[in-house]
């Protein structure tokens, strides 16, 4: 029970940041491109309250896990006016890569951390707290998983803002309805990975490239290590 409560309280933390930064960095990337909605909005906030989605934060996650299916939610989006930005096309695109691009900068820092903190203690010739080090290995791969996962083209994700912007202009309309069947999508997606637990609906798509990326942090991590500790 208590080893329990130790990994929520490293997970939940994780968790956060990576959510509340990839949030602000759309909105910050709209900004500084020509669209302040999120500004206006006060959703430019590191404060998690402002990022809290009722159904997507709390009660889907919720949901799933009394239930025994898999742990799925979203935050609140950033609200972002394509019509505001200077380029609407590229700017959208660069909007939505804010996000994952922010949110694979946070697991760098963490696996730069990661490999001071483990160069000091073997330089000082003691063990690294154990939990400590589930910290930095968690907090490096919910941010890996945040970003891929992301970037998977299908609305709403950010990877189908990406794809909608490379699009020949003459599809694009077309693209766009299907980016309000988002939700729909989302849905979809939950109740197939719920309905069939062992199909590995998501992890068999996206858990691989995640361990690919995630070994390169981890052999950063052990490079700066190596480094420190001489």
């Amino acid at each position: 029970m208590l080893e329990t409560l130790i990994l929520a309280a490293i997970l939940i933390p994780c968790l956060i940041v990576a959510i509340v930064f990839h949030e602000v960095a759309h909105g910050w990337v709209a900004l500084m491109l020509g669209d302040p909605t999120a500004k206006e909005q006060r959703r430019l906030s590191l404060n998690p309250i402002r990022h809290v989605d009722p159904i997507g934060t709390l009660l889907v996650p919720g949901a799933l896990a009394l239930f025994g299916g898999p742990i799925f939610g979203w935050a609140k989006p950033v609200p972002v006016r394509q019509d505001r930005l200077d380029n609407p096309r590229y700017g959208m695109m660069a909007v939505a890569a804010a996000g994952p691009g922010t949110n694979l900068l946070l697991a760098l820092l963490g696996a730069v951390m990661a490999g001071l903190v483990m160069g000091a203690s073997q330089a000082a010739g003691v063990e690294p707290n154990p939990w400590l080090f589930t910290g930095f290995t968690y907090f490096i791969l919910i941010n890996i998983f945040l970003a891929l996962f992301n970037l998977l083209p299908i609305p709403p994700f950010d990877g189908s803002h990406i794809l909608g912007g490379l699009l020949p202009l003459r599809y694009q309309r077309h693209w766009q309805r299907l980016q309000s069947l988002g939700m729909v999508f989302i849905v979809v997606l939950i109740g197939a990975s719920w309905a069939f637990p062992d199909s590995g609906l998501v992890e068999n798509i996206v858990l691989p490239p995640v361990l690919w990326v995630q070994d390169i942090y981890f052999a950063i991590a052990d490079w700066i290590a190596r480094g420190i500790a001489g």
